[in-house]
């Protein structure tokens, strides 16, 4: 199959980047070409605020002559536009309920305009997939032909090494960002007991606040961005991963906790209700920072349950290796195509 891929980012560091990456490779693994745009090829505005906006308009231009593909695949309702000058059967894939997410980050206000939008999008696909059954169920409601397929992971990519630079080491890694739950993360981090220490990696538009936040803190350690192959070994070598999301699909990085044997702290919000649905993890109340303390200091020495839930969470992730999750979009593909 002849495929073309539309993704606002592709080597970001946010989940849709990671998703789009592995689908990717997963293709081409399986024998089909793949061509790609994104912002790294398509002209964007690097400001916080126009980056999508841009990305919307300038891939459209850059689509508006091109050939005819089987499968046009559009990640993100922003690609959506795009997806819609190419010739080909079109899927919109959305990670999360896209207008909730608008609505968290930018206000009612900036919702208006998503909303419609996000609405007009929905037509212009012959297929729409959703991460998470939250998300399917809602899109369901606005067009009869959704699939739910959540993200995947390639556990066998994943480094095997362990860093451990602290005897109770946790650790929050992620898009510094407010539906992420970053503050949520701080308020807990400065209430830790002295001798449980926090890692926090990633980047976004929280990190000033995050810098300025635990600067005085002898057990918060911010170490910036750093990329896959050291955050894995400091997921390995944690006792824990948090992530208080206020909202979220299925998490590549739970995913990857998952698969590294580290007990998760998550929400009970969004995908994080389906994977641990089997005691797979420790689910709280989101926005809620004495929720999260208790929880961590309660199983932080606890080794018989730490074990218990590692345990089950490693069996729950095969369910969402790419050898299942990429051939479930196959599925889907050829469906398309034959119908």
């Amino acid at each position: 199959m002849n495929i073309l891929l539309i993704s606002p980012t592709l080597n970001g560091i946010g989940g849709i980047a990671q998703h789009v990456r592995d689908l990717i490779k997963f293709l081409k693994d399986q024998g089909h070409h793949v061509d790609v745009i994104s912002s790294e090829n398509t002209l964007t505005i690097p400001i916080k605020k126009l980056k999508n906006p841009s990305f919307l308009i300038s891939s459209f231009f850059k689509t508006k002559f091109m050939k005819k593909y089987d499968i046009v695949h559009a990640q993100h309702p922003i690609a959506a536009l795009a997806m819609k000058n190419v010739n080909g059967k079109k899927i919109l894939t959305i990670h999360g309920i896209y207008s909730n997410q608008i609505e968290m980050l930018h206000g009612k206000s900036g919702s208006t305009f998503s909303n419609k939008y996000e609405k007009n999008a929905l037509t212009w696909a012959d297929a729409i997939t959703a991460g998470s059954t939250e998300a399917f169920n809602h899109y369901k409601q606005f067009n009869s032909n959704v699939f739910f397929i959540p993200n995947g992971i390639d556990i066998t990519s994943l480094s095997t090494e362990i860093d451990t630079r602290y005897k109770k080491q946790i650790i929050f890694a992620g898009r510094l960002s407010k539906e992420k739950g970053i503050r949520t993360v701080i308020e807990t981090a400065k209430k830790l007991p002295k001798d449980i220490d926090l890692i926090i990696v990633g980047d976004g538009p929280e990190k000033p606040f995050v810098i300025e936040s635990v600067k005085n803190c002898q057990n918060i350690h911010y170490l910036g961005y750093q990329p896959k192959e050291k955050t894995i070994p400091l997921i390995r070598g944690s006792k824990l991963l948090i992530q208080p999301s206020i909202a979220e699909g299925i998490s590549a990085t739970l995913l990857e906790a998952m698969a590294c044997n580290t007990p998760v702290i998550a929400t009970n919000v969004g995908g994080n209700v389906e994977l641990f649905s089997n005691d797979s993890g420790i689910l709280i109340e989101p926005e809620n920072s004495e929720e999260l303390l208790n929880q961590i200091v309660s199983i932080i020495d606890d080794e018989e349950k730490l074990e218990k839930i590692s345990k089950l969470a490693f069996s729950e992730v095969q369910n969402y290796t790419w050898s299942n999750i990429g051939q479930k979009y196959l599925d889907l593909y050829k469906k398309l195509l034959n119908s």
